[in-house]
């Protein structure tokens, strides 16, 4: 094992680079990646690979000088944003996400808004002024703590949720207000109590820990394990462990979260193309809680067309950031010219607008279908990006299988009878029974 075990990023600095995948993971090496190229990147710091295998090998004990070496970052990360962990006047929150050598999308776990106690989400009402997000935050943590280190079913604390809302009349969780935050932050607190047989962890410096090890342990939970063989991941590889300020996007209309591709993940056309929601955080996006809105004009105007929603409409509900955020939206277009031309290829990005403010949180190369991925080898080949040896190396084997399925002219006008999301390539012709 290396000696460093804890590597850190911000302030404009990074101790890792984009070349030490193996040692900090994919998402953790673009972390540093990104923080050294002088993108917004909040402040924190990444647990090797090497601290997994040893972890496991070690009877699921932590290697000495592991926790030294945290504590040590954690205070750089406090220094680098100003703000300190489990401080009830001025507390700083982190995220405790994983980070494997290649991208294992859904596969491990994530903890958002740790270091929050009936103490801090006091500090943070005061710093914020706002304490609707306040507690708001505080009820996703513990439900994602619950959850996550401890095996609570997620449709324990649902449930509650979705009962308060149906007695209000509420159809959104925006349309919550502050005092229905507060009620499901005790409502949680007791159905911990009830399922662990124990009070919920308020110590900030115990949740850090638990939050950790749930990421090691993710490394072996059925679907990684199964992920990894339909993959061909050795299991020695272990994962990294990316703990990180907490930037919100979720404290109020001023603020959004989103995930974007630099090209069209399915064409492989040159646009920029995404998804974010207003006064959301990051697991909003994909849970089809609500409508996520798109980052372009174009691809906003396109979305309503398909859906039959009139362009009024559109703008007053489902405005793009372009509309939304002008400056905010150029800026992103910057850092989306900015990552493809530094790492040559299409890039998937997540990013957090807190107050105005853009920060980037991943980024790594975009999965794509077959058809985009030999558009967008020989486009970036075009425009000097790549040669023509990188060119035919980035369009896998089985790519080339999906583009020689049958499939349905395109030039030919068809009535389709039914909408759907594709999951396979190629048509099919037959009588459906």
């Amino acid at each position: 094992m290396s000696k460093k075990l804890v590597y850190f990023f911000g302030a404009g600095k990074a101790d890792g680079t984009a070349e030490m995948k193996n040692l900090l993971g994919g998402k953790g090496a673009n972390l540093a990646e990104m923080t050294n190229l002088g993108i917004p990147v909040p402040a924190g710091f990444t647990i090797t690979t090497e601290v997994c295998t040893a972890y496991y090998e070690n009877n699921r004990q932590w290697p000495a000088g592991l926790e030294d070496e945290i504590k040590e970052n954690l205070r750089k990360v406090e220094e680098a944003m100003g703000a300190k962990f489990g401080d009830t006047e001025n507390p700083l929150l982190l995220s405790v996400r994983s980070g494997a050598r290649v991208s294992m999308p859904g596969m491990m776990d994530t903890i958002l808004n740790l270091g929050l106690n009936d103490e801090t989400v006091q500090g943070l009402i005061k710093k914020s002024g706002n304490e609707w997000f306040a507690y708001d935050s505080y009820r996703r943590f513990i439900q994602m703590y619950g959850n996550v280190v401890y095996g609570i079913d997620h449709d324990k604390f649902e449930a509650l949720l979705d009962a308060r809302k149906k007695e209000k009349g509420y159809k959104l969780d925006t349309e919550m207000a502050a005092e229905d935050w507060k009620d499901m932050v005790a409502q949680f607190k007791q159905v911990f109590k009830e399922e662990m047989k124990m009070e919920f962890p308020s110590d900030p410096w115990e949740q850090l820990k638990g939050a950790i090890n749930a990421v090691f342990a993710s490394w072996m939970n059925p679907r990684a394990i199964t992920y990894r063989r339909l993959n061909k991941i050795p299991e020695h590889w272990g994962t990294a462990v990316n703990v990180q300020t907490m930037v919100f996007g979720n404290m109020g209309n001023s603020s959004a979260t989103g995930v974007a591709f630099t090209r069209d993940p399915a064409t492989g056309e040159n646009k920029f193309y995404g998804e974010f929601l207003i006064n959301a955080q990051g697991e909003d996006v994909v849970a089809g809680i609500r409508t996520p809105q798109q980052i372009s004009l174009e691809a906003s105007r396109e979305w309503a067309k398909s859906n039959g929603i009139p362009e009024e409409e559109r703008k007053e509900k489902y405005p793009s950031l372009e509309e939304y955020m002008p400056e905010v939206y150029q800026q992103l277009l910057g850092i989306r010219k900015k990552l493809e031309e530094h790492y040559r290829e299409m890039q998937d990005i997540e990013f957090t607008i807190q107050e105005n403010k853009l920060y980037m949180l991943q980024t790594r190369a975009g999965k794509r279908t077959g058809a985009a991925a030999v558009r967008i080898a020989v486009e970036m080949q075009k425009e000097g990006l790549i040669d023509e040896k990188t060119a035919v190396l980035r369009v896998q084997p089985e790519q080339l299988d999906q583009l020689l399925h049958p499939m349905i002219d395109p030039k030919v006008k068809v009535t389709p009878v039914a909408k759907g999301l594709p999951a396979s390539p190629g048509a099919a012709v037959g009588r459906v029974v």
